[in-house]
């Protein structure tokens, strides 16, 4: 064959371009662990791995090698350390240019931690410089563990509280060791599902962690976007920094304009950015754009007034369409250009029926709930909750200003699905209730069938389902962690009615976790539950008006009078809607002219053979329909009950009894079903109560 000078040519650029590539030998990255590292319990970790997954996402440009021991602990007086180990020499004559190093968990073992908790920094400080001998120019990233979930053995007997201990001692040792850190505790801490032994995980759960690595290692965190909260026709909270956040590639420029302001931010290395504007008072509407090289996004139409969150469970969730209303209402909507709503809508409802695959595997990843900002009118009202809807109509009408509404709710769900996985599981009680929740006597026997129903064509055992503890949390509620809302409305507990006294407990812990979570004290007002013919709601009502006493900067709504006998989801929703704003206007918008509350009991004294009650909001005692006042028992020594003939006096109720009785305590509304009739001056109701006599 003769070549031509051309074909020479070809064949000599050909070659130097291959010499050229095989001049630039790929980047060599080591990856040091433990069993999660290793790929434990993974059918064929050489593929499935996280390493190997990590090798897949960054291509031929990269070398990555897996050097994970199962069972090896940091600490080199532990009982498996894995500098003892032959993928520790491997590692270290492999001479990585990037090393990434997740160890910590089995140093959680009682043979451990207790006994060397002092060496481990020194440790890993020992190890890092190891690594660093056999390259110098070597970047090293030190990893906060995956978690370690509630049912782990040996969980509440102490590798809870020294996994935790571990935990925040990582970020010291980076920065101590001028080390990188990747968290993979963040990205899986809400996915119990990818954990069947609660320590490794699977292969989806592998996968997460292979693209947190890469995210770390490349900064690619997939270029300007904007919290999901973030959209066009949004209120945004007035006299609070305004402030923007998202997530952009690392160490990238983010120019934002607002209201004729520009401020400028650079992402940090995880990818994440917030742009703060100073506070503003009510108005709008304003655009917003934010601009990251070619990428820009623009909002139009946001308004600054006041925003709250609305949550719950069905009878938050009931739509005003189904709800007792006239066209008026409507056409109110229709007009109502400064109210708007934000309703994260549940893929699937936890109606009686069993869900499809699809959906299982979209509860499992958190998103269950979806929404966006939209203008309120007739159509998106309707769709809108009730409660909700009512609550802002009376604010915006009081206040004068723009009214943001977030409705995140879901029928049926049990107050321990709102709470965050952290508080559950370090609460001497509530810990109890994050192992095995379908079979647990903690969790009423409806809510448990239910899930049952739902479920019945899961293949996971840890599949998630919005009654499972923590997981409206952590699919409905974190998202909106950093956006400032004035407030809380609550409507929930018809689910968790079956244990009262357990409820004092969760429901105080609930509204802790969330301030702490949003980083200050908002008024958080919840409805007490409504009247029908269900035994445990008595007490239930009864504790939710002690709650108040409870739980600072709270208030609660009345709405037995309103109730239906047979069904827990009554029509009448504007006056509890409007219940709830009054206690908003009166204690936080300081409007003192408008009463907050029905008649509040104070104290029940016995004179001769009467008993008289003093009330709280009681300008003028009188009943709701005109007639004699229902609804006072009292109660002897003995606990008998017996009903009382009572009536209003100014601002006191008087029951009157026979000498040679000896009532000790007087009760109202005590009924499940309760026709009690007694309202103040404004006609608002009095809760549910019971007083001991003086």
């Amino acid at each position: 064959m003769i070549f031509s000078k051309q074909n020479w040519i070809a064949l000599w650029l050909c070659c130097v371009t291959s010499i050229f590539s095989f001049g630039q030998p790929p980047v060599k990255i080591a990856c040091i662990g433990n069993s999660v590292t290793y790929g434990y319990g993974l059918k064929g970790p050489q593929l499935n791995s996280y390493p190997a997954q990590l090798q897949k996402l960054l291509g031929e440009k990269y070398e990555v090698k897996n050097f994970g021991h199962s069972g090896a602990t940091l600490l080199r007086k532990g009982h498996n350390p894995y500098y003892k180990t032959n993928e520790f020499e491997q590692a270290l004559a492999f001479h990585p240019d990037i090393a990434v190093i997740h160890l910590g968990l089995n140093d959680t073992d009682p043979r451990n931690w207790p006994n060397y908790r002092d060496e481990f920094a020194p440790d890993y400080a020992w190890l890092i410089d190891a690594i660093r001998k056999t390259n110098p120019a070597v970047k090293i990233f030190i990893c906060k563990l995956t978690p370690i979930f509630s049912d782990h053995p040996r969980f509440k007997s102490g590798t809870r509280d020294w996994f935790w201990q571990i935990q925040e001692l990582i970020p010291k040792i980076a920065n101590a060791n001028k080390t990188g850190l990747i968290d993979l505790h963040t990205p899986l801490y809400a996915r119990p599902d990818l954990f069947p032994d609660a320590l490794h995980p699977t292969e989806e759960g592998a996968g997460i962690i292979a693209q947190t690595v890469y995210q770390k290692i490349t900064g690619d965190f997939g270029n300007l976007q904007l919290a999901s909260v973030f959209a066009s026709h949004m209120v945004l909270q007035r006299n609070k920094p305004v402030t923007f956040y998202g997530t952009a590639n690392a160490r990238e420029k983010i120019v934002s304009v607002f209201n004729n302001k520009q401020q400028t931010v650079i992402s940090d290395d995880n990818g994440k950015w917030n742009i703060a504007f100073p506070a503003m008072k009510a108005g709008g509407p304003f655009t917003a754009s934010f601009a990251s090289g070619r990428n820009k996004i623009v909002l139009d139409d946001v308004l600054i007034g006041e925003v709250w969150l609305c949550s719950g469970q069905s009878n938050m969730y009931f739509p005003l369409q189904d709800a007792m209303n006239d066209k008026d209402e409507m056409i109110a909507a229709e007009k109502n250009s400064t109210l708007r709503l934000l309703k994260m809508q549940p893929i699937a409802e936890t109606n009686n029926y069993a869900w499809d695959s699809s959906t299982l595997q979209k509860v499992n990843e958190l998103e269950y709930f979806s929404g966006t900002w939209q203008q309120c009118d007739s159509g998106r009202a309707k769709q809108f909750s009730a409660v909700a809807y009512y609550f802002g109509k009376k604010l915006q009408e009081q206040l004068k200003v723009p009214v943001g509404l977030i409705e995140v709710a879901a029928g049926g769900s049990d107050a321990e699905s709102w709470i965050d996985r952290y508080t559950m599981e370090h609460h001497p009680v509530l810990v109890n209730e994050l192992s095995n929740w379908r079979k647990s006597d903690f969790f009423m026997p409806w809510v448990r069938e239910r899930a049952d129903t739902n479920l019945k064509n899961a293949i996971n055992p840890k599949q998630r389902h919005p009654y499972d503890p923590c997981y409206n949390f952590e699919a409905g509620i974190k998202p909106f962690i950093h956006f400032n809302i004035a407030g809380a409305i609550w409507y929930q507990g018809e689910s968790n009615a079956h244990n009262a006294e357990l409820y004092e407990i969760v429901f105080p812990e609930l509204v802790k976790s969330w301030r702490k979570q949003w980083g200050y004290n908002f008024p958080f007002y919840y409805v007490q539950l409504s009247s029908i013919d269900r035994p445990s709601w008595t007490w239930f009502r009864y504790k939710q008006l002690q709650l108040i006493k409870l739980i600072p900067n709270s208030g609660m709504a009345v709405s037995s009078d309103v109730g239906d006998s047979a069904n827990v989801h009554p029509q009448n929703k504007k006056p509890v809607g409007e219940r709830l704003a009054r206690l908003a206007l009166h204690f936080n918008y300081h409007q003192k002219d408008i009463v907050p509350y029905g008649p509040m009991p104070l104290y029940a004294v016995k004179r001769s053979n009467e008993i008289i009650i003093s009330f709280q909001y009681a300008g003028h005692l009188k009943t709701s329909d005109s007639k004699t006042l229902r609804g006072f028992k009292l109660m002897d020594e003995k606990g008998f009950q017996s009903g009382a003939k009572a009536f209003t006096q100014n601002d006191k109720v008087i029951i009157l009894f026979e000498k040679n009785k000896s009532p000790v305590e007087v009760l109202y509304g005590w009924d499940p079903y309760s026709d009690a009739n007694l309202v103040n001056e404004i006609n608002l109701p009095a809760s549910t109560f019971k007083l001991k006599i003086e």
